[in-house]
């Protein structure tokens, strides 16, 4: 009776690890495989930034564009309208009808966190890691992906990002700086075009 009793259970067992499929884990190439599929995007943000000696977080508003494989476009609006428009390693700004452009190279740290968000938009993996040491919690359908810069001089400044995400759409982005301050950003994705 016991001999049946353990093998019906051993039987049981068995049929549950083979008819049940496997259980992968949710991880870094499939989070770029999702990124990768949008291959461009819109989206309204705002930003709440916490700086250190203010009452009150600075507060902004604006829109975000993509486009793959380099082509990146943040559109303040409130409180004043100004453009951060990157393009391959061309950073440009405008601000109150003037522009200034210049290269990311001039620049590491903005390289570093230009591909923070450039490179999780276009599912890049050996861009963040040549950067950032990646940390991915959290399934396809809820995911967060914590960035913790490489360079010395970067992480001076900036302490980590974290991006968090629905499936293939970037919906957050957290800056916790080096001195303290912090920014908040949520981010809506605008529907898809016919």
């Amino acid at each position: 009776m016991l001999r049946e009793l353990v093998a019906r259970r051993t039987w049981l067992w068995l049929a549950g690890c083979l008819f049940a499929g496997p259980t992968w884990a949710f991880a870094m190439p499939d989070l770029m495989a999702l990124l990768s599929q949008q291959r461009s995007g819109e989206a309204r943000f705002t930003e709440q930034r916490y700086v250190a000696n203010l009452d009150a977080p600075l507060k902004s508003s604006g829109t975000l564009s993509f486009e793959a494989p380099d082509r990146f476009t943040r559109r303040t609006l409130l409180p004043r309208p100004e453009t951060m428009a990157v393009e391959g390693n061309t950073l440009t700004l405008s601000r109150g009808g003037r522009s200034r452009q210049f290269t990311l190279d001039a620049a590491p740290e903005m390289v570093a966190i230009v591909e923070a968000v450039r490179g999780t938009l276009t599912g890049n993996a050996q861009s963040l890691q040549r950067h950032f040491r990646p940390q991915l919690s959290g399934r396809a359908e809820q995911w967060s992906l914590l960035l913790v810069p490489l360079d010395a001089r970067l992480a001076h400044q900036v302490r980590e990002i974290r991006l968090d995400g629905q499936r293939g759409e970037l919906r957050g982005v957290t800056m916790e700086m080096a001195d303290g301050d912090r920014s908040v950003m949520q981010i809506e994705p605008e529907p898809a075009k016919p």
